[in-house]
């Protein structure tokens, strides 16, 4: 059982900022994300496409945000389930909840903070009829341990970032890297599209294109995956076949706690502090609405500020908290650090 303070589901920038939040409050947080890493869809969807309304950064790209988010958090001894999405919610006899993963992994908590974004991600799967039997024995949607692939054939099929890069990081670790995308241009960074072209002409990837994945076949283990071009079809031998087509929001088992729902999203009260209709649990970014609701990032940013300090009074009733501005107290990390601004030298003029 991983017991924690606040228990975030959803390991997105919000959630991230979350755990600074809290931190300053003398709160421990763990989270849970479906997604193999932290960062929901800024690390999975478009890590190198720029973000413009983060105040105090003219422009950031997404990838560099989640970092600096968890570089932000670090001193407060995140804890994290990843790979492992949220399923069932029991409440305790003591107020706290349980959450259990699909994977059965169980944490407690008095607190709950739904930061899901948009919800639960996953996979879009190809429309290949019998690919749920390679699941596991060669098909992958996403790639948690890179090694998994040293040495081996891979074919990557999709055409957005998460393709190209995951295409070029294989390029040194497996021993044939095949990209197929149906399309000659592609949807991710300049750049990442200029390095898969120097890799073809390196004979380090093999890039298929216009074409697409119509059929895999093997025994127990995928072994081929067919390819359709023009109205040609062959095949190409593979020890794994990597589709990636990008993610599909879900709410998922979320959307069967109980919680009041609106069109996908669950309704909060954002007059004080953006707890549902259950005590205890709040839902904060995307995934949460309420009148004159903005899906920004900034917007989750201040949610989760608010949300904490809602927490931090039913975690400690009675207790009053007085706000001390960083720049004044200063900042005590659980790892023993302290960050504070420079004294003052005083000093008499004579």
């Amino acid at each position: 059982m991983i017991k924690t303070d606040i228990l975030i589901i959803g390991a997105g920038p919000t959630g991230l900022f979350t755990v600074f939040e809290a931190g300053l409050l003398k709160l421990k947080c763990h989270l849970i994300d479906a997604l193999p890493q932290a960062g929901g869809q800024c690390s999975e969807l478009y890590p190198k496409k720029p973000i413009y309304d983060i105040p105090g950064f003219p422009d950031v790209l997404a990838g560099d945000l989640t970092k600096n988010l968890l570089e932000q958090g670090r001193q407060f001894e995140p804890g994290f389930t990843l790979g492992e999405r949220a399923e069932t919610i029991d409440k305790q006899e003591d107020g706290s909840f349980i959450v259990t993963t699909n994977k059965g992994t169980q944490h407690q908590a008095p607190i709950v903070a739904i930061a899901g974004g948009l919800g639960s991600f996953e996979p879009r799967k190809p429309l290949i009829e019998n690919i749920t039997k390679y699941e596991d024995h060669g098909v992958d949607y996403f790639i948690k341990d890179p090694e998994k692939y040293r040495n081996k054939r891979v074919v990557i099929s999709g055409g957005g970032d998460s393709a190209l890069d995951w295409s070029i990081f294989l390029a040194d670790i497996a021993s044939e890297v095949t990209l197929i995308h149906r399309r000659n241009e592609f949807r991710g960074a300049l750049d990442s599209v200029e390095k898969v072209q120097e890799l073809k002409l390196l004979g380090k990837i093999n890039l298929v294109t216009p074409s697409e994945v119509v059929g895999v076949s093997g025994e127990d283990h995928i072994e081929s995956v067919t390819v359709k071009k023009a109205d040609e079809e062959f095949q190409i031998e593979t020890d794994f076949f990597i589709p990636l087509f990008g993610l599909s929001p879900k709410l998922g088992p979320i959307g069967n706690w109980g919680l009041d729902i609106e069109k996908n999203a669950i309704k909060v009260d954002n007059a004080l502090d953006y707890q549902t209709n259950i005590p205890g649990i709040y839902a904060i970014g995307d995934v949460n609405t309420y009148p004159g609701k903005l899906k920004l990032i900034l917007c989750g940013f201040h949610e989760a500020t608010l949300m904490c300090q809602s927490a931090y009074k039913r975690i400690n009733p009675g207790k009053k908290y007085v706000l001390k501005y960083t720049t004044v107290s200063g900042i005590d990390g659980f790892d023993g650090t302290r960050k504070e601004a420079p004294k003052a030298v005083v000093k008499a003029i004579i």
